[in-house]
């Protein structure tokens, strides 16, 4: 019997132990795929431009023309190898036309006519032809063109990247900027809160008046509004942000960077010792424009020249009044020739000489747009440069003023609650520290994207590196 009981106890010893290791297995498993679950759904800035890059709708369709001008470039060159085709015809004639000749050709009278019919009221007929283009001025300029198409494909993807980049940087900040407020409004709502629930127990002690405790209650009210819109605005800016991105709509994705880590790390300027104005993309645009005008210029002169073409048939021809094309007695006659078409334009009644006259024009204002644009380039980067610098030392005002906003707000907090000052002076210094915040936000914010906007200026792959 106690033998019997040693085991019983043994076994659920046994099985509490299995049972411990289960639980202990389940709860890592747990904590691991949770883990792996906070680490896809985490994203930092930078992982998110790499996200959009790949998936964004307007870098997918910038894929795309790249793809359609390299095709279109083939399509090009195809037009100047051979062309091969098949022709097939079947003719059945109702009525045979008839022809008329001198009946004097066939021993009767000289002055009346014979009706006549020749041939056969079937006939098949099979060829094939080859042309191929010798000579076409249109043709060489047009082997250039869909080069510099592709160039035109490529260079407006970059300029899609640029804004896509932007566009999620915007996207990115602006979800934090609502979460990092809705944090600061529930922190005031709270300290809100404790000092109101305090004066209550005074004033049922009938140490205050009433009015104070209205004071408060107006920024209670206006907290709450503040927070009820933060929490509405939140979902916007994060559905935004997906779609910047390419992800769906309601996607959950948890920002990993906080608007004061990328303000401080946006603290150093971006090295751009080794930059040139060739290569800013918009430059790049206005000498790539000018290239096309010349090869459009270049193309209205070749239009005066010769085209000249060449061509080789082969086929067989069969003939009979009834169908009877694939027996094995009916015959085939084969036919083949061979030619050279040359086409000179001679006359347009002035219309090519005024297309060229266009087209030397528009030569002129590629010129002149490659030197607003080189200026413009100049201005805009002058332009980053100081909202850069003004966005530092707006930033490090607004971290000083938030500082002296948070101990006005603390001392008179303390002095309220000695009954040194009343409700309105404390009502004012915590407007006070409101308005700090806010600003400061907006300064970090500003320092960001000023910083990415530089960046995307200088070195279009770069944002937010030191």
């Amino acid at each position: 019997m106690a033998m019997n009981i040693s085991l019983l106890i043994d076994n659920r010893v046994n099985n509490t132990r299995l049972e411990s290791l289960v639980k202990i297995f389940f709860c890592f498993s747990f904590l691991f795929c949770f883990s792996n679950l906070n680490s896809q759904d985490s994203m930092s800035l930078m992982e998110a431009v790499e996200e959009g890059l790949k998936n964004n709708r307007n870098m997918l369709n910038a894929n795309r023309d790249i793809d359609i001008a390299k095709k279109r470039r083939w399509e090009t060159i195809s037009t100047g190898l051979p062309q091969i085709s098949a022709i097939a015809g079947y003719n059945k004639d109702l009525k045979q036309p008839v022809s008329i000749a001198k009946g004097e050709y066939f021993g009767g009278p000289p002055n009346e006519y014979i009706p006549l019919t020749f041939g056969t009221q079937q006939s098949i007929s099979a060829l094939t032809r080859i042309d191929q283009l010798i000579f076409d001025g249109s043709y060489l300029v047009g082997l250039q063109a869909s080069k510099t198409f592709l160039t035109i494909s490529r260079q407006n993807k970059t300029k899609t990247e640029l804004e896509v980049k932007t566009l999620i940087v915007e996207a990115y900040l602006n979800v934090l900027e609502a979460l990092e407020r809705e944090k600061i409004v529930r922190k005031n709502l709270n300290n809100i809160n404790i000092t109101l629930n305090q004066s209550k127990k005074i004033f049922e002690q009938g140490l205050i008046e009433e009015e104070i405790l209205q004071q408060l209650l107006i920024t209670k009210q206006s907290l709450n509004s503040s927070l009820e819109y933060t929490k509405k605005i939140i979902p916007i800016t994060k559905q935004i942000f997906n779609i910047s991105i390419g992800a769906d709509l309601d996607s959950q994705i948890n920002l990993s960077d906080t608007l004061f880590g990328l303000c401080i790390i946006s603290n150093s300027p971006p090295n751009f010792e080794d930059w040139t104005i060739e290569k800013n993309i918009d430059y790049q645009i206005a000498q790539n424009n000018l290239k096309s005008s010349k090869l459009l210029l270049k193309l209205e002169r070749f239009r005066a020249m010769p085209t000249i073409s060449g061509y080789l048939t082969g086929g067989y021809d069969s003939f009979n009044d009834e169908f009877k094309f694939f027996k094995q007695k009916q015959k085939w006659y084969s036919q083949s020739s061979i030619g050279l078409t040359v086409r000179l334009p001679i006359f347009s009644s002035l219309g090519g000489q005024a297309r060229t006259e266009q087209a030397k024009i528009n030569v002129e204002k590629a010129k002149s747009l490659i030197s607003q644009t080189y200026e413009q380039v100049l201005l805009d980067q002058a332009k980053a440069l100081n909202e850069y610098d003004v966005a530092l030392q707006n930033f490090k005002t607004s971290q000083q003023t938030l500082k002296l906003a948070e101990s006005i707000e603390k001392k008179n907090q303390i002095k309220f609650n000695e009954g040194v000052v009343g409700s309105f002076d404390l009502r004012q210094a915590q407007l006070q520290l409101y308005n700090a915040q806010n600003q400061n936000l907006t300064s970090m914010k500003r320092v960001v994207k000023a910083r990415s906007a530089l960046s995307l200026l200088f070195y279009s792959s770069e944002i937010l590196k030191q």
